[in-house]
């Protein structure tokens, strides 16, 4: 059986899947076999396997820094989201059916025999297996039933390393709060921190290190420099969502639906020279460009509805009158 990591963090977008990538591209470059792990994903960006199976898009661009082909494997439920209390539920890569959030939460521990099948299989198949947590593993609410933060590490008997977002701010009260909240025995598996996303000299934290060792107990064992790297995002937290000034020859905007999904199958136009791609949310930021993209949703319906509530259903016709391109997903 492959020996295992896990990386957990102090909240969304804290760097967990990054680091996953990196962690997999080292022991790759050191000669182990490695895969990524993450037992449960939400997220509306989805990759597809050569068996014609659905995971997330992270571990899909894990397993490239493994140098391995991506596999319903790597993470064995994947959810959706639908609306605001209900997502669509795929498990081993293949749809269950939607599901309330409340209904999911009450029976998600019934998916453990399906996560560890794949766990397991993977990790006969690899020497080292990089798992990646979710969210946040204090949400006291949702601990009892955990199944991939602190659950899936003590399932997976893996030692853990809290990586928190410094460019965000609150750094001590993300890391040092977070094993506050952790039982005795969560706070043991945890054997080192991570202060990402720094910005600047790193020797003026310096002081920031020796607090974090000394109230946390626990070694820092990176302090990471912010690192622009265009990778697939998997949530609706990505920066690429954010809308941006037109800075190219050619405009494309992109509406951004409240359920959007895939919306990294943009990213190809931004590789181009003298093009922009910018996501559009209000009437006031749709202007007059050069193409309009109307994405894919989980939620045609709903979407449409907030499309002719928020104006810009008329808005796009109105371009559409002048000729400017619309295509929708």
């Amino acid at each position: 059986m492959a020996k295992s990591i896990m990386i957990q963090g102090t909240m969304s977008n804290a760097g967990k899947s990054l680091f996953t990538a990196v962690l997999c591209r080292i022991f790759k470059q050191d000669g182990y076999s490695c895969a990524p792990f993450k037992s449960q994903n939400m997220a509306l960006n989805s990759y597809i396997t050569e068996d014609n199976l659905e995971i997330g898009r992270a571990q899909a661009m894990q397993a490239e820094a493994a140098g391995i082909v991506p596999s319903v494997l790597m993470n064995p439920i994947l959810l959706k989201p639908t609306t605001d209390i209900g997502s669509q539920v795929i498990v081993n890569g293949e749809v269950r059916g939607n599901m309330r959030a409340v209904d999911y939460f009450k029976r998600k521990k019934e998916l453990i025999p399906d996560i560890m099948r794949a766990y397991n299989k993977l990790s006969e198949q690899h020497d080292i297996i990089v798992i990646e947590g979710a969210g946040s593993p204090v949400e006291l609410n949702l601990k009892a039933d955990d199944i991939v933060n602190m659950g899936m590490a003590k399932l997976a008997k893996a030692p853990v390393l809290l990586v928190g977002d410094i460019d965000r701010g609150g750094i001590f009260a993300q890391l040092l709060g977070t094993l506050a909240l952790l039982e005795d025995d969560e706070r043991d598996i945890v054997k080192g921190l991570v202060v990402n996303k720094f910005r600047g000299d790193k020797s003026l934290f310096r002081d920031g290190v020796e607090i974090l060792e000394q109230r946390g107990e626990k070694p820092v064992i990176g302090v990471v420099p912010y690192i622009n790297c265009n990778i697939d995002d998997e949530d609706s937290l990505s920066e690429k969502l954010e809308n941006k000034t037109t800075n190219g020859i050619i405009d494309i905007a992109v509406i951004r639906l409240p359920r959007i999904s895939n919306f990294t199958d943009f990213d190809i136009f931004s590789q181009y020279d003298g093009v922009s791609v910018r996501y559009v949310s209000k009437i006031s930021q749709l202007g007059e460009p050069d193409f309009i993209i109307i994405p894919g949703t989980k939620n045609t319906v709903a979407d449409m509805n907030w499309l002719r509530e928020s104006g810009l259903e008329a808005a796009i016709k109105k371009c559409a009158s002048k000729e400017i391109p619309v295509f929708g997903i």
